[in-house]
C-alpha cells in the first residue's frame, strides 16, 4: 500500500510542487529508447538547435562563442522550425539522442535537419572547468523558469567547481534514473536503500531526513563513516528494511559485504532485485563480490554532478548513453574526434541544461564509443568508461573507514579554496595541501583544519599546508585523496 501511494501520489506531487515535469519526461524516455539509432540522431539534431538558439539569445558566454564560430546570426535570428521541429525550454520538449554525428539524408537525397547543427557543434571550442570558474556568471540564464539552483563538485582535478541547474535539467536527469531502474524491475516507490554520502542529506536534521525517507520508501545510510560497529548497525538496518534495490558507491557496498562475511552474517535479499553502483570506478573484483554475495545483477552508472546522467548499464551488461539528454564525443589529446572503438577523453553536451548550458564539456574521464546495437533492442548508443574517477579510503586507528568524499565535500564547499589534495601516511596522519584562491580572499590553515577535523576525529594527526601549486601525478590524472595507511594496521573490531 505504501509503495502505491509513493508511486502514484507522493512522488508525482513532490515533482509537481517543485515545478519539474519529471513524469512527462519519463514517458518520453520510455518511448524514445526503442527508436532506431538514426532516428535518435535526427531528434538529437533538432534538440541541439533549440539549445544553441537559446544560448545565442540568452547566454552571453555562448553568444560570444557562436559569434567566433560565425554562427551567431544564424541561431539568434532563426525562426521557429528553421532547422527542424522546434521546441521551447519552457513548453513541450522532445527527446533526442545519440552521439555526435553528421546528419542523415532523406530518400530524395536532401539532408535532414540534424546534420548542420551537429557539424557546427564539433567546430565549437571545448568547455573546461577553468572556463566555468572564470566566466560562470556570463554562462547563466537568470530568467530560467523555476530559478537557478546552485551546486558544486570537487571534479577530477581536486579544484572546487560551482555551477547551476534549472528545473528542466533536474527533471530530465531524474527521469533518466527512473528509466534505468525500470530496466531491472525496480520502480518508483519500491524500497530503495542508499549507501551514500550526499552533503545535502547529512546537513538536514535527523527528523526531517527520516520523514522524507519514510514518504518516499527510502532509507539512507552514511557511507562516509563506516566503523565496524556502524556497519553492524547497517546490516541490521538492511535486514529490517528489506530493500528492493541497493544504491551506492561500489567500494562502500563491497566493504559492507566484506564485513558481513567476516562476521558470518547474512543480508536478507529475498526482495532484492538489483544493485546500482556509481560515483567511482567499479572494479571487476568489486562487481563479482557484490553479485556473488547478494545474488542479483550489479548495474554500473556513469555521470557526474555537473555533466549529468550520462550512461547506464542495461540487463545485458552494455552501458547505454542517455542519448535523449546528452551528446557524447570522444576526442584525442589534440581535440580531434576519435573513431568508434578508440579510447579518448569524454566530452559531453547536455541538451537540457538551459540555466547554465554545458556545451562540449571536458570531463577528464577516458572512454570509448562502441559500434552496433545492443541485443536488448534499445537504439541507445553504447560506450565503455575505460578510466574514470578513483578514490582512496581514509583509515582511522580504531578501524573506522572513511570514504574519500567525506573529506572532499567540506573542502570543496569552502570559499577561498582553489585546489586541494589530501594525503594520509602510514601512521594515519593526514596532510591537507591547499592552494588559496586569492581572488576570494584566500584561506587560513586554521579554517581548513576546523572544517576537516570533525571528519578525522581527534585520534589522527592533522597538518594543513598552504602551497602555491599542486602537481598532477605522472599519469596526468589528479588524485585528490591518497592514502598509504594500511587498513590491517587499525585496531581490530571489538565484539
Amino acid at each position: 500500500m505504501h509503495r502505491f501511494f509513493a508511486r502514484h501520489l507522493i512522488c508525482p506531487l513532490h515533482e509537481h510542487l517543485l515545478g519539474r515535469r519529471t513524469f512527462a519526461y519519463v514517458r518520453e524516455l520510455e518511448r524514445s529508447q526503442w527508436l532506431a539509432p538514426n532516428e535518435l540522431r535526427d531528434l538529437q539534431g533538432r534538440k541541439l538547435v533549440e539549445l544553441l538558439r537559446h544560448a545565442a539569445t540568452n547566454v552571453p558566454f555562448y553568444r560570444e562563442r557562436l559569434r567566433e564560430a560565425g554562427a551567431l546570426e544564424r541561431f539568434a535570428e532563426a525562426r521557429q522550425g528553421e532547422f527542424g521541429a522546434a521546441t521551447s525550454p519552457d513548453t513541450k520538449e522532445e527527446s533526442t539522442g545519440g552521439q555526435a554525428a553528421s546528419g542523415t539524408r532523406r530518400a530524395d537525397g536532401t539532408r535532414r535537419a540534424g546534420g548542420a547543427p551537429l557539424d557546427l557543434l564539433a567546430r565549437m571550442p571545448l568547455l573546461t572547468k577553468d572556463d566555468i570558474r572564470r566566466h560562470g556568471d556570463a554562462m547563466l540564464w537568470h530568467e530560467a523558469p523555476g530559478g537557478l539552483h546552485r551546486h558544486n563538485t570537487g571534479g577530477s582535478t581536486g579544484e572546487p567547481l560551482t555551477f547551476h541547474f534549472d528545473r528542466r535539467r533536474q527533471g530530465y536527469d531524474q527521469a533518466a534514473r527512473i528509466r534505468t531502474h525500470r530496466w531491472f524491475g525496480v520502480d518508483i516507490g519500491d524500497r530503495e536503500l542508499f549507501l551514500w554520502g550526499s552533503p545535502i542529506e547529512w546537513t538536514r536534521t535527523d527528523g526531517v531526513k527520516r520523514f522524507r525517507d519514510a514518504l518516499f520508501n527510502q532509507r539512507l545510510l552514511n557511507a562516509f563513516d563506516m566503523s565496524p560497529q556502524r556497519i553492524d548497525a547497517y546490516i541490521d538496518a538492511f535486514n529490517r528494511f528489506k530493500p528492493v534495490c541497493l544504491f551506492g558507491y561500489p567500494s562502500s557496498i563491497a566493504l559492507l559485504i566484506d564485513h558481513a562475511r567476516s562476521r558470518n552474517c547474512r543480508l536478507d535479499t529475498r526482495r532484492l532485485q538489483a544493485v546500482f553502483v556509481t560515483g567511482e570506478v567499479c572494479h571487476p573484483h568489486q562487481r563479482e563480490a557484490i553479485a556473488e554475495y547478494l545474488g542479483v545483477p550489479v548495474a554500473d552508472g556513469y555521470g557526474s554532478r555537473e555533466a549529468g546522467f550520462i550512461a547506464h548499464e542495461c540487463p545485458l551488461g552494455q552501458m547505454h548513453l542517455t542519448a535523449e539528454n546528452v551528446i557524447v564525443e570522444i576526442i584525442n589529446q589534440n581535440g580531434a574526434a576519435q573513431p568508434v572503438g578508440t579510447p579518448g577523453e569524454i566530452v559531453v553536451t547536455h541538451l537540457d541544461a538551459y540555466a547554465m548550458p554545458f556545451i562540449r564539456y571536458r570531463t577528464g574521464d577516458i572512454g570509448r564509443l562502441k559500434p552496433g546495437r545492443c541485443a536488448c533492442g534499445r537504439g541507445l548508443p553504447m560506450m565503455d568508461v575505460v578510466q574514470g574517477r578513483a578514490t582512496d579510503f581514509l583509515y582511522l586507528p580504531d578501524g573506522t573507514v572513511k570514504h574519500a568524499l567525506s573529506i572532499i565535500y567540506p573542502l570543496r564547499a569552502m570559499e577561498g579554496v582553489r585546489q586541494f589534495r589530501v594525503t594520509q601516511h602510514e601512521d594515519f596522519g593526514v596532510v591537507v595541501d591547499v592552494v588559496a584562491d586569492d581572488a576570494k580572499g584566500g584561506i587560513s590553515r586554521e579554517a581548513v583544519a576546523h572544517r576537516v577535523r570533525p571528519v578525522l576525529g581527534d585520534s589522527v594527526d592533522l597538518r594543513v599546508e598552504i602551497v602555491p601549486r599542486i602537481a598532477a601525478e605522472g599519469s596526468g590524472k589528479f588524485r585528490y585523496v591518497v592514502s598509504y595507511a594500511r587498513p590491517g594496521a587499525a585496531s581490530p573490531p571489538q565484539g
